[in-house]
């Protein structure tokens, strides 16, 4: 078992950054590809961003591509989601994921955090 708990969220105006983090607990970290998705009010869950167990590879979502950055400290048994550039639209509760396979689909990710808030204001 992981346990995975996000923190760093909050409310911020648009064109403002956050940085949200995600400390892994349990089972080494660095054994398990990692995710970040969000889910908006009324909306379904979507992916954010991926990254591979050793870091060696990562994608993101066209919606934040250029924007969004992923990463992960496996020393720190965390993963970090640098946000730049944030939009109203931005706005949504964020978790982070790992699993045993690396990708974009939800159901890749056997362990979830709780999630976190992350409120843009235009």
């Amino acid at each position: 078992q992981v346990q995975l708990v996000e923190s760093g969220g909050g409310l911020v105006q648009a064109g403002e950054s956050l940085r949200l983090s995600c400390l892994a607990s349990g089972h080494t970290f660095s054994n398990y590809d990692a995710g970040w998705f969000r889910q908006a009010p009324g909306k379904d869950r979507e992916f954010v961003a991926a990254i591979s167990r050793d870091a060696g590879s990562k994608f993101s979502a066209a919606s934040v591509k250029g924007r969004f950055t992923i990463s992960r400290d496996n020393a720190k048994n965390t993963m970090y989601l640098q946000m730049d550039s944030l939009k109203p639209e931005d706005t949504a509760e964020y978790y982070c994921a790992a699993g045993d396979i690396y990708g974009a689909d939800a159901g890749f990710y056997s362990f979830w955090g709780q999630g976190i808030q992350v409120t843009v204001s235009s």
